[in-house]
């Protein structure tokens, strides 16, 4: 979609949208390339034991035509919302192009989502139909009585007890499906908010936000794809990062795409995955790139052939930044969005938009802006509040079901994100936080990342997160909850090395006047740490 130019002022100035008037998402990641290479690679499974399995974009193609034949004759039509319950596995990318095809609305659901997170999503949903694994369709079937719309569950493991056998549902289909006649806003996906602060909402996309999508994958990604390109990621295929900034835009531009169902991630694990399977593309979230520090030596240790490397989720910091400069030999291209607007800004050192501690600057396509709260642009410098202007083909329609909700998003054309950051002279973007992950301490207002970013650098702390704490004097103080690194253990004198090592390199008013230490930091199911937890 971008043109070749080695300028990015200049890529950004030429780039013009080109959005058909009819559009299949599921059309396009399957059958398209099924039509001119049907044995072209698409999924590349990693299975137990190092055996490996390829699925054909010939084979993606039939079988999501089949599923959705399957799926039309149990009564899912246009609009329907069907739930995807699943690991990274080839059957996902089944699932949700036969959703698109069917003109239904997939909604990817995490497996670490307990009873409560998902009775909440498929009753407020009203999802009529469920693909999950096993153990995941037993628990939705479990919640039926909480979820009064779901008629259908499918297993990818086996059928029993009402659950009907994934596997044989295709088998039993026609191969032969033709598409719904989708327009780029027809709805086609639902992805709930990750809910760091109060309950999920889910933000409807339309078919466009495949498209929309490019420009932020082909600039961090330098001019992806290029000859030999294979993407892989260890974020969930149920997380926006993992379905939209890796998994459907790879297979859009015919790129084949690692699978490997994995509950918890292992930073060896992962670099000898990427070793042995030759991973040119990678997208880790910041919380995964922090664990890979963990590894001594990782290119002595593994023969990694890398490309890029890209990151988002939240704010990455220098100390990770120079790690991978240093200890991977290649930068790490950051980008950022949100589960409404995702890729609006991102890096590409190839074309000099590189700056350790910022994102990066407005991807071609976008207009980004930071906002005073009266709605007014800030001047260089000022902190804000991150916006996007629409119309925008990557933001989404609207809050499933919450009309108010979506209205208070907008201040004008401007859709605010309630991340505060602030742009430089040269239109990079810095995160600060969330608005109310924002500390105000004696006066001064103070983001939590360039906090977390200076514990990362001393030699005993792994990951760290930091909120504030209220305190009569001073409105809140800085309190950080630290895990420490093997080797380490908790003091009295090691809080005193901390606090006096965030002192010395950031300012007196920013070091955190409590440290806890912890064994590990409440996360989401997108690996973002859940700051109103620690706060609580």
């Amino acid at each position: 979609m971008i043109p070749d130019i080695r300028n990015f002022d200049e890529l950004a100035q030429r780039f013009r949208w080109n959005i058909p008037s009819r559009y299949n998402i599921g059309v396009d990641v399957t059958d398209k390339w099924a039509r001119l290479e049907p044995q072209r690679p698409a999924i590349i499974e990693a299975q137990a034991g190092g055996a490996v399995r390829t699925i054909t974009f010939g084979g993606l193609s039939e079988s999501s035509n089949r599923l959705a034949n399957a799926l039309r004759a149990r009564g899912v039509s246009r609009g329907d919302r069907v739930g995807i319950l699943l690991p990274q596995c080839h059957q996902v990318t089944v699932a949700h192009a036969a959703v698109y095809k069917l003109g239904a609305i997939a909604v990817p659901l995490a497996l670490l989502f307990g009873d409560d997170a998902l009775a909440y999503r498929l009753n407020d949903s009203g999802a009529r139909a469920l693909i999950g694994t096993g153990s995941g369709a037993r628990k939705a079937q479990a919640l039926r009585h909480q979820a009064p719309a779901l008629e259908t569950i499918v297993s990818i493991d086996g059928g029993d007890g009402g659950i009907l056998d994934f596997d044989k549902l295709i088998a039993d289909a026609s191969p032969e499906f033709t598409a719904v006649d989708t327009t780029p806003d027809d709805p086609a996906m639902m992805i709930y908010t990750s809910g760091t602060t109060g309950n999920p909402k889910g933000a409807l996309h339309g078919h466009r936000v495949l498209l929309g999508h490019l420009p932020g994958i082909q600039v961090p990604h330098e001019f992806f794809p290029q000859p030999g390109d294979l993407m892989w990621t260890p974020a969930d295929w149920a997380w926006a990062g993992g379905l939209l900034n890796a998994m459907l835009p790879s297979l859009h531009f015919g790129v084949p795409v690692v699978a490997r169902a994995a509950e918890k991630f292992d930073p060896d694990a992962a670099l000898d995955l990427m070793a042995r399977l030759r991973v040119r593309n990678a997208f880790f979230p910041p919380t995964a790139l922090r664990m890979l520090r963990t590894v001594e030596n990782p290119r002595a240790k593994y023969k990694l052939t890398l490309r890029t490397l890209g990151s988002a989720g939240e704010a990455l910091g220098v100390e990770p930044y120079e790690w991978a400069k240093r200890e991977l030999g290649l930068p790490i291209n950051e980008y950022y969005g949100q589960t409404e607007c995702n890729l609006v800004l991102g890096s590409c050192a190839a074309l000099g938009v590189s700056k350790a501690g910022f994102i990066g600057k407005a991807m071609p396509g976008h207009t980004v802006a930071i906002l005073r709260a009266d709605g007014t642009v800030c001047a260089p410098d000022e902190l804000g509040q991150i916006a996007v202007r629409r119309p925008d083909p990557v933001m989404f329609l609207e809050y499933w079901n919450r009309p108010e909700a979506t209205r208070e998003k907008f201040v004008g054309d401007w859709m605010t994100t309630g991340d505060q950051g602030v742009m430089d002279d040269e239109g990079y973007v810095r995160f600060v936080g969330r608005d109310d992950d924002v500390i105000t301490s004696s006066g001064y207002r103070i983001g939590p990342g360039e906090i977390e970013d200076c514990l990362l650098r001393h030699p005993a702390i792994a990951n760290a997160a930091v909120v504030g704490k209220k305190d009569s004097l001073r409105t809140e103080i800085v309190k950080a909850f630290v895990v420490l690194r093997p080797g380490f253990s908790a003091s009295d004198a090691l809080v005193a090395d901390i606090q006096s090592f965030v002192r010395e390199k950031l300012a007196a008013y920013e070091y955190p006047r409590e440290i806890a230490f912890v064994e590990a930091l409440p996360l989401t199911t997108s690996g973002k740490v859940i700051r109103r937890l620690l706060r609580a």
